[in-house]
Order: C-alpha cells, then sequence, then structure tokens
C-alpha cells in the first residue's frame, strides 16, 4: 500500500532517449552549417522526470524500455551513479531513444527524436510489475512510450490508490480520452494544451491565450475532463486549474475542497542559459513535491515551478536536474 515503508514514493513510467545536444549562437538556417559544442547525455521525458523526483529526495523506480545498444548502457551507468532504482526493458532488435538538439544563445531549443524502443514498450512488461505500480504513492507517464502500455500504468496506478499524473508531451495524434480518463494531474505546456484542445475538444485558442481572463483560461481546461489540469507556460510561470466534477473516484489526497479553483502562478526568477528539459523538470519536482506536500497543492506547484526554473540555468537534460540542496539554496536566495 501507498505509504508503506518499502514501497517507492514515485514511480515513472516513460521514456529514455539519448540527448545528441549542440550549443550554437543561433540555430542555422536551412542549408547553413554553423561551429557549435557537443554535449551528448542521458535523456528522454520519463527519464528526466525520474531524475528530478530522485534528485528531490523522493524513493523514485523508473520504467522504460531501451534497445540493445550502446546507449542503454547510457541510461544504466547514470542511474546507477544517482543511485536511482530502475527497471529497464530491453527490446531486442530495437535501437533506443535518440535526439538530436540545438541549443541557441538565448536558451531556446530545436528538437528531433527518434523514439526507438520506447515505441515498443510491452503492456505485459507493465501487467508484470502490477505490484510495484500499486504501492506507489505517485505514478507519472508522459506520451513519448507505447500509449497502450502508458494507459495500462496509470490504470493499474489508480487500482492501487496512486495519484496519476500525465504530461502529455510530446504531442502526440494518438492520444485519447482515454488516457485522461485515467489522469488525475494534466500537466501540458501552452502547445500541448492548444493541441489536446483542438484534438480532443474540437476547438481552437486564440493566440497567445494565457494572457485572456482567468475564468475563461479556467472553463478551457474543464473542457478536458481532468480533475487538475497545470498548463504550464515558461518565463509567464503556470495556470493551476481544479474541476470537482471531474472527480470520480475517492478523492485524491492532494485534493482540497477549500481550495480556489484556478491559479496563476510565476515562473520562478532565474537566468535561463538551456530551456530543454524544464517541463520534465516541472513535472518530476511536481510528482516529488506531492510526496512532500500531499495536503497542499500550491506548495507543491510552487516547488515545481522552482525545480523548473533551476534545471534552466544549467545545459542538458537528465544532468540538469536540480536538487534538493539546489532548491534550499534558491529559496534562501529569494528569501534574502
Amino acid at each position: 500500500m501507498p505509504g508503506s515503508n518499502d514501497a517507492p514514493d514515485v514511480v515513472v513510467v516513460g521514456s529514455f532517449v539519448q540527448d545528441l545536444a549542440f550549443y550554437a549562437d543561433s540555430f542555422p538556417r536551412p542549408g547553413e552549417s554553423r561551429i557549435g559544442r557537443f554535449a551528448p547525455g542521458p535523456g528522454g521525458k520519463g527519464f528526466n522526470q525520474a531524475i528530478a523526483a530522485h534528485r528531490l529526495g523522493a524513493r523514485t523506480v523508473f520504467v522504460g524500455a531501451v534497445g540493445d545498444d550502446g546507449f542503454a548502457e547510457s541510461a544504466r551507468s547514470f542511474a546507477e551513479n544517482e543511485s536511482m532504482e530502475t527497471a529497464l526493458i530491453v527490446c531486442e532488435g530495437r535501437s533506443s531513444g535518440v535526439s538530436s538538439i540545438i541549443v541557441d544563445a538565448s536558451a531556446q531549443n530545436m528538437i528531433v527524436v527518434d523514439l526507438g524502443a520506447n515505441r515498443a514498450l510491452p503492456s505485459a512488461e507493465i501487467d508484470a510489475r502490477r505490484a510495484l505500480l500499486e504501492s506507489a504513492s505517485v505514478v507519472l507517464c508522459q506520451t513519448e512510450s507505447d500509449l497502450a502500455a502508458t494507459l495500462r500504468a496509470l490504470e493499474i496506478a489508480r487500482s492501487g490508490g496512486a495519484t496519476t499524473i500525465l504530461n502529455p508531451a510530446p504531442i502526440n495524434d494518438e492520444v485519447g480520452r482515454a488516457l485522461l480518463d485515467a489522469t488525475d494531474i494534466l500537466t501540458p505546456n501552452e502547445t500541448e494544451f492548444a493541441f489536446l484542445m483542438q484534438h480532443l475538444a474540437g476547438e481552437t485558442l486564440p493566440d497567445e491565450y494565457w494572457h485572456d481572463e482567468g475564468e475563461r483560461f479556467h472553463e478551457w481546461c474543464g473542457r478536458l475532463g481532468v480533475p487538475t489540469v497545470v498548463v504550464t507556460l515558461g518565463a509567464d510561470g503556470c495556470f493551476v486549474s481544479h474541476h470537482a466534477s471531474h472527480v470520480h473516484r475517492p478523492t485524491p489526497r492532494y485534493w482540497r475542497q477549500d481550495a480556489p479553483p484556478w491559479a496563476a502562478v510565476p515562473a520562478a526568477p532565474v537566468d535561463a542559459i538551456d530551456t530543454t528539459g524544464a517541463g520534465d523538470a516541472f513535472s518530476g519536482g511536481l510528482a516529488a513535491a506531492l510526496v512532500e506536500f500531499p495536503d497542499d497543492f500550491e506548495a507543491a506547484v510552487k516547488f515545481a515551478t522552482q525545480v523548473a526554473g533551476l534545471s534552466t540555468t544549467r545545459p542538458g537534460t537528465a544532468p540538469a536536474m536540480p536538487t534538493r540542496t539546489d532548491i534550499d539554496a534558491f529559496d534562501a536566495t529569494v528569501a534574502n
């Protein structure tokens, strides 16, 4: 049961991707070559989120698929160095996921990813880990792995009473209502939210819709049918929307009936150099925060925004995830 001494705090079911990152002053134009700096490292939305939660002190287990290649060893060695538990499922004949990332001088990024083995994550392997998922306090998934396996993980987690988080990234045309129906907390960024509104609610949002009035934004969030939606907005912070009418099971612990239905939360004041993994840092940070602040969602979201902000002050994705010591030092600096 969640909360037992040997149970994980957070289980992340998701993707591992080997990042091949390049840093340059500006993005190359079509047909143009630029000289930059190469910095490979482990990544993938699921792996990044797991590292984030683990570094913040939550007992975290990462479950994901890798190929039978050298990139899989990158995942194993990095996790071992971090002392993070993993269940890496080797898909024979498949390559591990790999991405090409370009980051410019303004910290913006361009990414191309081949999901590789992540597309082949077997649902049977998720069923085999039922006890792990049912014992977790929080289960976090994304849309970068096989979606049938992802849905199975969320359903099993729900059956055990875990709080389920879905980070609907990257944008995936195969996402359907079933995934959202198994989700307690949805964490899209601004473009992912607009996609879901068009894809599942049939509504095209106006440009920069997040600058609209809060009540209207809250209404849009409600159309996705998820109890809590947190839209991350980069330098504009995030928007939190709760809908009691969408809670169709025993109320999750984080849910407070006296909480305001919506709130705008400012971003952490940082000087960003690489925003590549910020959304992953937020979702992983939120998962860890729900363990630390199970009855205070406002505090959990504020904590997650700090995690996301600090992750942008370092290059890379998984290696850039901040520790709890980093958060405490940031709090002390802001307080002074």
